[in-house]
């Protein structure tokens, strides 16, 4: 029984740090891709974005959804589509969103961990870092240059992206305005958000936030997705609106997909 519980624990961070192992044949929606050299991360990084179709007969400004995991051939195209089609049911409101593609995924979406074996799953590069600073400092400008755009803005992500949108909900709140994780890979570094969340909480900023996220029937993370649930029970300030989804019947393989709609709508409206 103990092999087993490993051998599935090992699958789950697999899935977590390496390839999603899943693949979609998703139509490509018409976007743009535009391409930004990053002295953070140092590496030419491809942008894909779409926007709203009223977009280039609009005269107005649009809020923005970043996404990691945004190339073409990952969930950019699904995502894309979900949003036109929730649009178009008048579910929620034009957004523009922004798709990062990856290249080293395990080391961008990761911070540094203390513990040694995370190594052997995910780069302990504390590359999280970097990236954000990219998205903050050199993405998010580039993107309100080019495009019509307000203030408001959010980011999405599953598994270790989801880690990714958590650690900077609970490190770097000020970043987004409202946050959307799926089964975010809360293991690495020895559990460090769950255990620290009521602490983390207590310096949020004085700002009006919204998270929303979910755990699927994984137990290396839904364990860790249920502590932060009672963390926020406990301690979550006034001005933060929050919801947890629990889904046991969900797989980390299908969690993303099967509760897009709902996060979308329920985060995206005001």
């Amino acid at each position: 029984m103990k092999k087993i519980i490993v051998i599935l624990t090992t699958i789950v961070f697999f899935l977590g740090c390496k390839d999603k192992g899943v693949t979609y044949n998703d139509p490509i929606p018409e976007h743009d891709s535009i391409t930004i050299a990053s002295k953070h991360v140092n590496e030419t990084r491809i942008i894909n974005v779409w926007t709203p179709p009223n977009y280039k007969d609009a005269t107005e400004n649009f809020p923005v959804l970043y996404m990691p995991d945004g190339g073409t051939k990952e969930d950019f195209p699904h995502i894309a589509n979900t949003l036109s089609k929730l649009l178009e049911e008048n579910k929620i409101p034009a957004f523009i969103l922004v798709g990062i593609e990856n290249t080293v995924r395990g080391r961008d979406l990761t911070s540094f961990s203390e513990v040694k074996d995370d190594e052997q799953y995910c780069p302990i590069t504390d590359g999280a870092k970097d990236f954000r600073a990219f998205i903050t400092e050199e993405l998010i400008p580039e993107i309100n240059k080019k495009y019509r755009t307000q203030a408001k803005k959010g980011i999405i992500g599953e598994s270790l992206a989801g880690l990714f949108v958590m650690e900077t909900f609970f490190t770097k709140p000020e970043t987004f305005d409202f946050y959307i994780a799926m089964d975010p890979s809360l293991w690495w570094n020895n559990n460090y958000l769950a255990r620290n969340a009521d602490s983390l909480l207590t310096s949020l900023p004085e700002k009006n936030l919204k998270l929303w996220f979910a755990g699927s029937s994984a137990q290396d993370i839904s364990q860790y997705t249920k502590s932060v649930e009672k963390s926020l029970q406990n301690n979550a300030p006034a001005n933060l609106t929050w919801r947890y989804s629990d889904e046991p019947n969900e797989k980390h393989s299908t969690i993303f997909r099967a509760t897009k709609e709902k996060a979308l709508i329920w985060s995206l409206n005001n």
